[in-house]
């Protein structure tokens, strides 16, 4: 029977248990990371995700164990999680003093207080040397490490629920951020509102990605809005598209809309007496209640940087 721990960004690794050490599901354990000696909790790997490990060429590497958590261990590890609130709110009142633009956003400190990290966020490049100066004299005996990480990090690491009501993406089962702009959400014919296609990161969802190329497969042979059309109940012109389900609206002479599958519409030359006003579900304007610049919401450098 394997174990496997949860370490940054829902990410599993293996780790290789010793004979004769008697671990349950669930229990804290102590691994050597690159960081240091960190508890995690340990899981029971489904057989599936074994088979799969032992296939892939580019399976995790295995943590090394070091122990089992004992009581006084686990008392050791409530001591350094109240630490890590205490150490937070030190640092912060650092940068307010140094008037640095920068986004405290979590505190660390490896099992053994040999390492203490703290991950920020700005929107430029922070000179932090006077900072640091002072961190070394407030935290004494301990490596000190700033580590900038993008809004789409922050909230992979701070974990919550998305408008789907499920558990962010970021922080469940993704681990790379793919580019997402406007046109994606264009595309699949969503309302261009900032609170309809951005996350809590501030940045467009990425779910976005995930059925865009079935969508692009989908649109293969429908006639662009506006296409003069012959219909089975005559000419009209193309009103708006539904395209997973393959329907085109078609608003003909009489002013009626009707929907047809593609096959039974012909694309004609012909000049229809039809006024074509765009209508909401193809609507790409900006939400004219929002004060936020859609560009905003893409990605850019700043998005994410990987460095957790």
């Amino acid at each position: 029977m394997k174990f496997a721990v949860r370490y940054l960004k829902n990410t599993y690794y293996p780790i290789n248990i010793p004979e004769g050490v008697n671990l349950e599901s669930g229990q804290m354990v102590l691994v050597r990371t690159e960081k240091g000696e960190e508890a995690l909790k340990s899981f029971i790997v489904n057989s599936e995700i074994e088979k799969l490990w032992e296939m892939s060429k580019n399976k995790p590497e295995p943590l090394p164990f070091i122990r089992v958590l004992t009581q006084k261990d686990l008392q050791t590890l409530e001591d350094i999680k109240k630490e890590e609130v205490e150490s937070f709110f030190k640092c912060q009142a650092l940068v307010k003093q140094h008037k640095l633009v920068m986004n405290l956003v979590q505190c660390r400190i490896t099992f053994d207080r040999r390492k203490i990290t703290f991950y920020y966020t700005a929107p430029e490049r922070v000179d932090f040397r006077a900072l640091l100066k002072d961190l070394t004299q407030t935290f004494t005996r301990v490596r000190i490490d700033l580590r900038h990480i993008g809004v789409r990090d922050e909230t992979s690491i701070l974990e919550g629920v998305g408008i789907c009501g499920q558990p962010f993406c970021c922080s469940s089962f993704l681990r790379k951020f793919a580019t997402i702009n406007v046109k994606l959400a264009k595309d699949q014919g969503m309302p261009i509102a900032p609170g309809k296609i951005s996350g809590t990161c501030g940045r467009l969802l990425c779910c976005l990605t995930y059925e865009y190329s079935n969508y692009i497969d989908a649109a293969k042979g429908m006639p662009p809005i506006g296409t003069s059309v012959m219909t089975t109940e005559g000419l009209g012109k193309v009103y708006y598209l539904q395209f997973l389900s393959g329907k085109v609206a078609v608003k003909l002479e009489d002013g009626k809309t009707k929907e047809f599958d593609k096959a039974d519409i012909e694309i004609v030359d012909a000049d229809v007496n039809v006024e074509i006003d765009t209508p909401v579900l193809n609507n790409y304007a900006e939400d004219e209640g929002s004060n936020i610049d859609i560009r905003q919401l893409e990605d850019d450098r700043n998005s994410s940087t990987g460095n957790i």
